[in-house]
């Protein structure tokens, strides 16, 4: 498979397995997204180490799962961006749309944090 995906309580980490984010595999990234969505899972990191390579189709896929969690009141984090990839996401000025961080270990804490400040403010 192209990627995996972990389940846990307070996320699910997306981790691409490829280093081409390309129209092969998008279509099947944004899919997992809708599906996670209708699961009712609101916090996705996706996890892009191994990628090195991403495309406007790739760029797609990461906004629909942003979408996604926003409209879940969640959190969408991408981890692990190779310079080529966040070159792309700077070029397309997504780097001030998108939570981007590190490690995985960075968004996991950021996710919780996210989720105790959505707790304090009321809104779940």
């Amino acid at each position: 498979m192209n990627f995996s995906v972990d389940k846990q309580n307070a996320y699910t980490v997306v981790t691409l397995h490829v280093e081409k984010l390309d129209s092969n595999i998008s279509p099947a990234l944004k899919s997992q997204f809708v599906l996670l969505n209708a699961e009712g899972v609101r916090n996705v990191i996706v996890d892009l180490a191994v990628t090195k390579y991403c495309d406007s189709s790739g760029l797609s896929a990461i906004l629909v799962g942003n979408r996604l969690a926003k409209e879940a009141t969640g959190t969408f984090v991408i981890t692990g961006l190779q310079n080529s990839v966040m070159k792309l996401i700077q070029i397309s000025q997504l780097d001030s749309v998108l939570n981007i961080l590190p490690s995985v270990a960075e968004s996991i804490d950021f996710v919780k944090m996210e989720e105790v400040e959505r707790d304090v403010n009321g809104s779940k």
